[in-house]
C-alpha cells in the first residue's frame, strides 16, 4: 500500500496516460499486466496505484520507488521498453514524472 509521507526517502514517480474511452480498458489490462508480472517484481519497488476518470480518458498511475535509479533500471530493461511501445500504442500520451512530497493533509504520519 502506498504510503504518502514528507518523512520518507521514497522516490514517487506519478505518471498521466490520456488515451480515448475506446482503449481506456485495453490499456488499464496492459498497465496491471506489467504491474502483476513484471513492475512489482523489480528491484526497489514498494507500490503503485491506478486511478481512471469518470470519462475513461485519462489515467493517473502512482508508484514508489526505494531510489530514482531503482525506477529507471526498470525503464531500461528490455522487457518494460517492449510493454512501453505497446502501452504508446494505446494512448495518445504518456509522461512519467519523479516527485518529493512536499505536504500531507491530515499529517497522521508527523512526528511534531
Amino acid at each position: 500500500m502506498p504510503r504518502i509521507s514528507g518523512d520518507n526517502s521514497y522516490q514517487t514517480v506519478i505518471t498521466t496516460f490520456e488515451m480515448t474511452p475506446g482503449t481506456c480498458q485495453d490499456l488499464l489490462d496492459e498497465l496491471k499486466d506489467a504491474y502483476a508480472s513484471f513492475i512489482s517484481q523489480q528491484p526497489g519497488f514498494i507500490a503503485a496505484g491506478l486511478h481512471v476518470n469518470d470519462a475513461q480518458t485519462r489515467i493517473a498511475n502512482y508508484s514508489q520507488w526505494r531510489r530514482r535509479d531503482d525506477f529507471q533500471a526498470m525503464l531500461r530493461t528490455d522487457e518494460m521498453r517492449r510493454r512501453n511501445r505497446r502501452i504508446a500504442e494505446l494512448c495518445k500520451s504518456f509522461e512519467p514524472v519523479m516527485y518529493e512530497v512536499a505536504a500531507t493533509y491530515p499529517d497522521k504520519f508527523s512526528t511534531g
